[in-house]
């Protein structure tokens, strides 16, 4: 196969209507869009959700609940996944990354206290629930918050 020889598959290009470019075209003086009217107008139309002055459905529908903006979120991290690490090792997200327990940092990584640790770690992350930084010590290793 040359490179004069490929093509493109069948509907994969297309040529672009032209509109206003004569009445032989077929979409030549007013480019398709009819006679007057709203629609007809450069920067016509209506807006995304609106219903011809009716409440619009999203406004029609019960609210409930609430957001916070301010919420943390963080990536998660059990005890029994740090037992991969060599004894005496250091942990920290980067190590977390490349071990592939967590995929993004988000707002900084959590170790949760679920499982047992065999190894002595030192353990550095943004968050630790109670039971896994005395789990962490009881193994002789060391705790570090960021």
């Amino acid at each position: 196969m040359k490179l004069n020889d490929m093509k493109a598959n069948k509907g994969a290009r297309f040529t672009s209507n032209r509109v206003g470019r004569g009445q032989g075209s077929g979409n030549g003086k007013t480019s398709g869009k009819g006679q007057k009217g709203q629609n007809s107008r450069s920067g016509g139309g209506v807006a995304i959700g609106f219903e011809g002055g009716q409440t619009p459905f999203f406004k029609r529908m019960p609210k409930r609940g609430f957001t916070n903006f301010t919420r943390r979120e963080y990536a998660v991290v059990n005890l029994k996944d740090l037992n991969r690490f060599e004894d005496g090792a250091e942990v920290d997200f980067e190590t977390l990354k490349a071990a592939g327990l967590v995929k993004k940092q988000l707002d900084g990584v959590k170790i949760l206290g679920k499982g047992k640790l065999e190894k002595k770690l030192t353990v550095k992350a943004a968050k630790f629930s109670e039971s896994a930084a005395k789990a962490i010590e009881e193994a002789g290793g060391k705790v570090e918050v960021l």
